[in-house]
């Protein structure tokens, strides 16, 4: 699913440009030669708390909204700062409550995006020539705002995590629902899924690892430093720029392999052992510990995968496919002893994912909900079949050959308080979750400086108080 777009303050102002009508406590210009009016080219037209709001930054989400087809309520001139208003002070608050978010979970979402992006345009070049950008851009130029998206879900979800909802109020809900006021579910299918993963040669394996072994011996021997290689040869698009250099982060939210190599860790001048992880092969090098938590500087390298790997590969599953149909064996039985997808292989295959308006999860997807590729193989299959051979890009980046099986399909229906007792359950609860929240936003203005130019106070705004 496409992301909102979050454009933030800090954009450095021309040489040419000038602030206008800024409160003389927030905004400090230093004054130079005097610009006409038309040759101004931003402005600051709100302040929330100490942090500014430009015109461009409010143009900047539009067009990007437009290009993800995301739709604003109201007046999107109105809609767009008060939008970003609001995300300023869930990030204030995330700020004053240490809320914190890993490279990894940004690294994670970007690479998703990017490839649900490959996957519409139908190849890495073709998006690139779209969006006149190369795939490395397009990761640098995302991560602050991945990153802010991430805080403020994980803000929002502190926020209304003691809500609950119990059977009484499912019922109560319902029977006070007009009748044409009863919400359609979707149509919904559960899909188990086997992937396999086409093998680097020993060779490019060997040659990975001697490239690792090289950087080691360069940093050992005081010809560079392990953030210089860091920036020019890792394969990790999060922390490469950075010189290697990741977040605090708790085991948890580590590759087991890479954990355990970088938590034995005691000495930042050494540099660890090659390792390997789900994203490819490392070497690590301490940068401090506090606590559980460790900071360190990192070199991913991904060996190439051939053609003919892939072919193999994809030759592999026809056969697997074909015996699956066949009866020779479930598909669910293949799941277990073929599978390299580790997410699903211990639950028979079946996929699921994190429903981002409930916080739960659930193995019932509606079609958007499903990665592009499984979505294309899915969509005119019927309950029990299973797809022919397909290739897809997984959440760590990796070509992977796939094959799927429609394990049950629920036709869009009108909701009943028997059969889709979740679905109702979740309406209240997100409405629930939605009333706490708009509540604390209210609240949060009446507490927080909020400055605007005059255009922007006769507004119609979802949340009252922001003129003042």
């Amino acid at each position: 699913m496409a992301a909102l777009p979050l454009v933030m303050a800090g954009h450095a102002m021309t040489s040419k440009g000038t602030v206008k009508q800024a409160p003389q406590d927030t905004v400090k210009v230093e004054k130079e030669e005097v610009v006409p009016e038309e040759a101004v080219i931003d402005e600051v037209i709100w302040v929330v708390g100490d942090e500014p709001i430009l015109k461009s930054d409010v143009e900047a989400m539009r067009l990007q909204s437009q290009m993800e087809g995301i739709r604003w309520a109201g007046d999107p001139d109105c809609s767009i700062p008060e939008q970003m208003a609001v995300q300023k002070l869930f990030l204030h608050q995330a700020e004053i409550d240490s809320i914190e978010v890993s490279e990894s979970e940004v690294t994670t979402s970007i690479d998703e995006q990017i490839n649900y992006w490959i996957s519409m345009a139908g190849s890495k070049e073709k998006l690139e020539e779209y969006r006149n950008q190369t795939v490395t851009q397009m990761r640098q130029q995302m991560r602050d705002d991945f990153r802010n998206q991430k805080l403020i879900a994980k803000m929002r979800q502190e926020l209304v995590k003691d809500i609950t909802v119990t059977p009484s109020d499912v019922r109560k809900f319902f029977a006070k629902l007009p009748e044409d006021s009863i919400p359609y579910v979707p149509t919904e299918v559960e899909v188990e899924i086997i992937t396999r993963q086409p093998k680097p040669t020993q060779e490019e394996i060997t040659r990975i690892k001697d490239e690792l072994r090289s950087y080691t011996d360069r940093v050992t021997k005081g010809e560079t430093t392990f953030a210089t290689l860091a920036r020019l040869y890792s394969e990790d698009p999060g922390s490469a720029r950075q010189g290697g250099e990741m977040d605090y982060v708790g085991r948890g939210l580590l590759d087991p392999a890479f954990a355990n190599v970088a938590f034995n860790l005691t000495d930042p001048k050494k540099i660890s052992k090659i390792v390997e992880s789900e994203f490819g092969f490392h070497i690590i090098q301490l940068v401090d510990k506090r606590g559980d938590r460790i900071k360190v500087r990192h070199i991913l390298r991904k060996p190439r995968i051939s053609q003919e790997a892939i072919e193999e590969t994809r030759v592999r599953l026809d056969s697997i496919a074909a015996d699956i149909r066949s009866g020779r064996f479930s598909f669910e039985e293949a799941v277990m002893y073929i599978s390299d997808d580790k997410d699903t292989r211990n639950n028979h295959g079946l996929m699921a994912f994190m429903n981002q308006e409930t916080q739960s999860r659930t193995s019932k997807f509606q079609m958007k909900d499903l990665p592009t590729e499984v979505a294309r193989q899915v969509e005119n299959m019927k309950v029990g079949d299973v797809s022919e051979t397909f290739e897809m890009v997984n959440s760590k980046g990796k070509t992977v050959c796939a094959i799927v099986k429609l394990k049950n399909r629920i036709d869009s229906h009108k909701a009943t308080i028997t059969e889709d007792y979740q679905v109702m359950k979740n309406m209240v609860l997100a409405k629930r979750r939605e009333q706490k929240l708009h509540n604390w936003v209210v609240d949060k203005i009446k507490h927080t400086y909020v400055w605007m130019t005059d255009r922007y106070k006769n507004c119609n705004y979802e949340y009252q108080g922001w003129v003042k």
